[in-house]
C-alpha cells in the first residue's frame, strides 16, 4: 500500500479543526502550517477525503517539494519529480494556480510557465515523444512558493469542497459551507441540541447542521476531478466509497434546527437549498425578524452570521441591529451564542463581552467569531440495564 502525502489547504485560523476532522476520519496529519494541514492517505484514502472532510477547501496529491531562490532552482527541481508516476502520456496538465509568499520568485504566471515547462521536459525523457496529445483526464496543478520553497500539488478536487451541490441560489454574503461546518465543529453543538439561526440568509449553518446529524457526507453527490485519473484513483474506489457514504446515512435524525430572516426571497432560497441536500424534513425555516427571536426550551444554541459592512445601511441601523440580538439573546434561558462578524462594535452592541473571541478570515475579509458559553445542561441519567 502507497501512502500519498496529502495537503488540506483551509481558512486562516481554522487549522485545528481541520486536523481534528482528518485524524477522526483516520488520516495521521503530519504538520500544520498557515491554512494548510498535511496528511497521509492511500489511493482509497484519496477519495474518502473528498467525499467526507466538511472543513477543508480542497485535496491535493502533494507530488513534491523544491527549494528555489531561482527560476534555473525551480525548473531543476520539478523536472527532477517523478511525473511519470502521475501522468499518463494523453494527460491534460496545467499550473491552475501559483501564489508566492515570502519568496524570492513572485510572479505567479512566469511560476506556472516555468513548472508546466519542466514537467513537459520530464515526460518528453520518459515517454520519448517530442509532443503530448492532453486530449485525456485533466489533471489540473496549484504551487504554494513559502519562503522559498515550492510544493507542487495535483488537484484531486477540482471545484472547491465548499461547493456540496445544494445551493443553486445565492445570497447577498453567504458564508462558505466549508466554513460553516468548521465554525460548528468549533461549538459543544451536538445533533441532539436546540440550533437557531436568528440570520440565516440561504440557511447554511442549519444544513451543514442537518448533514453532521444525518451523517451525510458533504460530497457525496457531486462530482470531483480525481473520478477521471483511473491510473491512481479508478472508478472502484469511488463506487466502494460512495456505497460505505451511503451505509453511513442515519435515518430520521432527532433534531430541533430553526432558521430566520426578515426576507421571505433568503428563506425560500433556504428551503429550496435544503430539499436539495435531502434534509428538507430536519430544518424549519421561517420568514421572521431577530426581535421576535424567543424558545422557552433552555440550554440552546444560537450560531449566526449576521449582517455588517456594506450588507446593512448606516452605522446606527448595524448598532441596532446588534443590540436587538443581544437582547434576544439574553432572555434566552442558558443559551449559548456564537456569532461571526467583521463589525468591531460587536460586543459594545450586544451588551456583553464575549467569553471568547476567535480571529478568522471570511475569504479576504478579517472577521471574529464572537463565543457567548451558556450553562451546561444536567447529564441525563444512564439508562439502567434491566436484571433478568
Amino acid at each position: 500500500m502507497k501512502l500519498y502525502d496529502l495537503v488540506a489547504p483551509c481558512h486562516f485560523g481554522l487549522e485545528a479543526v481541520v486536523k481534528r476532522e482528518l485524524q477522526a476520519l483516520g488520516f495521521p496529519v503530519t504538520q500544520t502550517r498557515d491554512g494548510r494541514v498535511f496528511f497521509q492517505a492511500d489511493e482509497a484514502g484519496i477519495v474518502r477525503a473528498n467525499i467526507h472532510v466538511r472543513t477543508a477547501e480542497r485535496i491535493l496529491l502533494q507530488v513534491g517539494t523544491v527549494t528555489a531562490k531561482t527560476w534555473d532552482e525551480l525548473f531543476e527541481g520539478t523536472r527532477s519529480l517523478p511525473w511519470e508516476d502521475y501522468l499518463p502520456k494523453n494527460a491534460k496538465f496545467w499550473v491552475t494556480k501559483a501564489t508566492s509568499v515570502r519568496s524570492a520568485l513572485f510572479s505567479p504566471s512566469d511560476i506556472q510557465r516555468i513548472v508546466k515547462k519542466a514537467m513537459v521536459e520530464r515526460m518528453k525523457q520518459r515517454y520519448h515523444l517530442e509532443r503530448f496529445p492532453e486530449d485525456g483526464a485533466e489533471y489540473p496543478l496549484r504551487v504554494f512558493l513559502i519562503n522559498d520553497e515550492a510544493s507542487i500539488c495535483l488537484d484531486t478536487t477540482g471545484v472547491s469542497l465548499h461547493k456540496r451541490g445544494y445551493r443553486k441560489a445565492q445570497v447577498a454574503a453567504p458564508i462558505a459551507e466549508n466554513l460553516a461546518a468548521a465554525l460548528l465543529m468549533l461549538t459543544p453543538w451536538q445533533p441532539d441540541r436546540i440550533l437557531v439561526d436568528p440570520f440565516c440568509g440561504s440557511g447554511t449553518f442549519l444544513i451543514e447542521a442537518a448533514l453532521i446529524a444525518a451523517g451525510i457526507a458533504p460530497g457525496i453527490h457531486r462530482s470531483f476531478t480525481a473520478q477521471q485519473w483511473e491510473n491512481l484513483t479508478p472508478a472502484a474506489l469511488w463506487k466502494e466509497a460512495h456505497r460505505e457514504a451511503y451505509a453511513a446515512i442515519r435515518p430520521d435524525p432527532a433534531t430541533d434546527l430553526q432558521g430566520y430572516d426578515i426576507d421571505p426571497q433568503a428563506i425560500e432560497t433556504a428551503k429550496a437549498a435544503a430539499r436539495e441536500a435531502g434534509v428538507e424534513e430536519l430544518v424549519h425555516f421561517q420568514t421572521r425578524d431577530v426581535s421576535q427571536l424567543s424558545h422557552r426550551k433552555k440550554y440552546g444554541f444560537l450560531v449566526t452570521n449576521p449582517p455588517y459592512g456594506e450588507r446593512i445601511g448606516s452605522g446606527e441601523d448595524l448598532f441596532s441591529l446588534y443590540r436587538t440580538l443581544g437582547e434576544r439573546y439574553a432572555a434566552l434561558d442558558s443559551w449559548s451564542m456564537y456569532v461571526i462578524t467583521s463589525y468591531p462594535d460587536a460586543e459594545k452592541a450586544i451588551g456583553k463581552k464575549a467569553d471568547k473571541n476567535r480571529k478568522l478570515y471570511n475569504g479576504m475579509i478579517e472577521t471574529r467569531f464572537y463565543q457567548y458559553y451558556g450553562a451546561k445542561p444536567p447529564k441525563r441519567p444512564r439508562e439502567q440495564e434491566s436484571v433478568h
